[in-house]
C-alpha cells in the first residue's frame, strides 16, 4: 500500500471484490473494508445463485444465441413495465459480457451458461453461473484471489461510517473497527460503496416497502443502510427506495431456499386454502408480497420425480431436501394428509394443471408448463422472504454516484444494493441477476473508471 494511502477504498467484501480485483489488475492499490467477520457466509453474495447475466457472450456466441444490449435493455423495459433505469441497465448490459469472460479468464472460474432452464423475464438464455450454482463457492474462491493479492489488504471487521470531501475535491473514508475506540481517517482518491442495501433495517424497509415488511428477512445482518446514509448526507440523488427482490419459496423448515427452478420446470404453487392464487411463471420475486398476503402468508410448492431431479443440480435444492423438508405422498389424497391442505380443493388444483400443461383446456392464469405433474407428490412448505433491497444511491454509467442535478460527486461510486438498481419500483420488476449485475458491474466499472482517473491524473502531475 502506498504511504499517502490506498488508491481505492471498497467498503463491502461482497461483489465489492470484483472491484478489489479489477483495479488491482489495472495497478491500483486498494483496501477492503469489511463490517461482517463472517462474510464469506453471511452476505448476500454469499447466500445467491450465483446467476450473472452476460450479454453477448462467448458461451451464448458459442451456442448461436443472439443477444444485444437492445434486447436485455427490452427485457428490463417489460419487466419493469417501463420504470426501469435504461441508462444504467444499457450501461451493464454493455459491460456485462466482458464482465462474464473477465469472472472466468482472469478471475478464474469456472462459467457456463445457463440452459436447462429459463428465467422469468430474460428473452434469451443470458444466466451465466458455476457448477454449484451457489454464492458460497463464489465468494470463497473470489475472497482467497483478492486476498493474495499483493496490491490488495483487508480491513475486518471495520464499518465504514463516513466518507469526507473537502473543498479541493479530497476524498477521505472514515472506519471505525472497534466501537469503543476512535474512527481512522483514511485519506484515497475513491470510494466505492459496495455495502449493500437496507434489508436489515426494520424501520426502512416499513417505511419504503411495507408489503413485505412481516416477511422474513433472509439477507445479510449488515445492511443496514449505511451507503444510502453517507451518500445523502454528501447530496446524492437516490431514487427507487421502494425496489426489492423478494421470493416465494423459502422453505420454512429449514429457511433454505427452494428455488424457482422448481416452478418453472413445471410446479405449482398452493395457498393453505390449497388453491393456486396467481401465475407462478411471472417471477420469484413478485411471489414474495403476493405470498405474503395470502392466509397465514403460508404456501406449498408441489412438484414430482421429475422435477426434484432437475433441481439438484442447485445447492439451495440439495440443502431444502436435506433438511427433510420435501413431504413425499403417492397421490394427491395422500398428498392433503401429509400437508394437511384441503383435499378437494389439492385435488382439483393438481387435476387442473395438469390438464393445462397437456394443452387440454388453457391455464387459468395464462402460465405455460414444461410437463404435467404426476404422482407421486413432493411438496415443500414456504413462506415469503426478503432478500435485499434494490433501491439507493443514483450512479452514471461508470458506477458514479451522482447528485440532484445529475452531476458526479468527486471519487464517490456506489454498486449493488447501495446504488439505485434496474429493477424498477416494487418486486415485480426483479429479473433473476438484478442482485449480481449490478454488483459485480457496477464494481468493474468503477474499479475501470478509477484506474483511468489514477492514470490521468499521473499525466497530468508528470506533463
Amino acid at each position: 500500500m502506498s504511504a499517502q494511502g490506498p488508491d481505492l477504498v471498497v467498503a463491502g467484501a461482497g461483489g465489492g471484490l470484483i472491484a478489489a480485483l479489477r483495479a488491482a489488475q489495472l495497478g491500483l492499490d486498494v483496501l477492503v473494508v469489511e463490517a461482517s467477520e463472517h462474510f464469506l457466509r453471511g452476505n448476500n453474495t454469499a447466500m445467491c445463485t450465483a446467476m450473472v447475466p452476460g450479454v453477448n457472450s462467448r458461451w451464448q456466441r458459442e451456442q448461436g444465441i443472439e443477444d444485444s444490449v437492445e434486447v436485455f435493455a427490452g427485457d428490463v423495459d417489460r419487466k419493469t413495465k417501463g420504470s426501469g433505469d435504461q441508462r444504467l441497465a444499457r450501461a451493464l448490459a454493455a459491460v456485462s459480457g466482458e464482465l462474464v469472460e473477465w469472472l472466468a479468464d482472469e478471475a478464474g472460474l469456472e462459467i457456463s451458461l445457463m440452459t436447462d432452464m429459463h428465467y422469468p423475464g430474460h428473452s434469451v438464455d443470458r444466466c451465466h453461473t458455476i457448477p454449484e450454482r451457489h454464492g458460497s463457492v463464489l465468494i470463497d474462491h473470489l475472497a482467497r484471489q483478492a486476498r493474495a493479492h499483493s496490491r490488495i489488504d483487508f480491513l475486518v471487521p471495520a464499518r465504514l461510517t463516513e466518507v469526507e470531501l473537502d473543498a479541493e475535491g479530497r476524498v477521505a473514508a472514515v472506519v471505525v473497527t472497534d466501537p469503543n475506540a476512535d474512527s481512522e481517517r483514511i485519506e484515497t482518491p475513491a470510494v466505492l460503496l459496495a455495502t449493500n442495501g437496507y434489508g436489515a433495517d426494520p424501520e426502512l424497509v416499513a417505511e419504503h416497502m411495507p408489503e413485505i415488511a412481516t416477511a422474513t428477512y433472509h439477507g445479510s445482518e449488515t445492511s443496514r443502510g449505511d451507503a444510502l446514509r453517507i451518500g445523502s448526507r454528501l447530496g446524492a440523488a437516490t431514487a427507487f427506495l421502494d425496489a426489492y427482490q423478494g421470493h416465494g419459496a423459502l422453505a420454512a423448515k429449514s429457511s433454505t431456499l427452494l428455488g424457482w427452478a422448481t416452478i418453472m420446470h413445471g410446479a405449482v404453487m398452493l395457498d393453505t386454502t390449497g388453491r393456486r392464487f396467481a401465475k407462478e411463471t411471472t417471477g420469484y420475486s413478485e411471489f414474495g408480497p403476493s405470498l405474503a398476503a395470502r392466509p397465514e402468508a403460508t404456501g406449498w410448492v408441489v412438484f414430482d420425480r421429475r422435477v426434484h431431479e432437475l433441481c439438484m443440480p442447485f445447492t439451495d435444492f440439495r440443502q431444502t431436501v436435506e433438511s427433510g423438508a420435501e413431504v413425499w405422498a403417492d397421490d394427491a389424497r395422500a398428498l392433503a394428509v401429509a400437508t394437511g391442505l384441503p383435499e378437494e380443493a389439492l385435488t382439483a388444483e393438481l387435476d387442473e394443471s395438469a390438464r393445462a400443461a397437456r394443452g387440454e383446456i388453457p391455464d387459468r392464469f395464462g402460465r405455460d408448463y414444461e410437463a404435467p405433474l404426476e404422482p407421486p407428490y413432493a411438496a415443500v412448505k414456504v413462506v415469503p422472504a426478503l432478500f435485499h433491497t434494490q433501491g439507493g444511491l443514483v450512479v452514471d454509467g461508470s458506477a458514479r454516484v451522482v447528485d440532484g442535478d445529475d452531476r458526479p460527486i468527486p471519487g464517490l461510486y456506489a454498486s449493488g444494493g447501495a446504488a439505485a438498481g434496474i429493477s424498477g419500483h416494487g418486486a415485480s420488476g426483479y429479473l433473476a441477476g438484478n442482485g449480481l449485475l449490478p454488483a459485480f458491474g457496477l464494481a468493474y466499472l468503477a474499479a475501470t473508471a478509477v484506474a483511468a482517473e489514477h492514470r490521468a491524473a499521473g499525466s497530468d502531475t508528470t506533463a
